[in-house]
């Protein structure tokens, strides 16, 4: 299971069935939300079966943006058992996801 395009209907029946995921909460227009983009894809592959990775299109799911609180895009929450447990906000190198994720498997 690669990286997943979550919609509303679908978010918390996948996070809460996962017992880790990292959310990426973007935007088509958004430069620094592209730039960030191959990173995810590329951990998507990396932690296949290990952490369910994601993506959110704040424009598409306005609701799940307000639910978390997004204020500032890309915006990468990190989830336990469906439960937030840290945020990173904007454009950041892979291992600033890795370090989180490795210490939270």
């Amino acid at each position: 299971m690669a990286l997943q395009h979550f919609k509303t209907s679908d978010f918390d029946a996948a996070v809460d069935a996962a017992p880790l995921a990292m959310v990426d909460f973007w935007a088509e227009w958004c430069g620094p939300c592209r730039m960030l983009g191959p990173t995810v894809e590329s951990l998507a592959g990396q932690y296949d079966g290990k952490v369910l990775v994601g993506k959110v299109n704040v424009d598409e799911e306005p609701d799940l943006a307000r639910r978390f609180g997004v204020m500032s895009i890309p915006t990468v929450i990190f989830l336990k058992n469906g439960k937030e447990f840290e945020r990173k906000v904007g454009v950041m190198p892979a291992d600033a996801f890795t370090a989180i994720l490795e210490k939270n498997l």
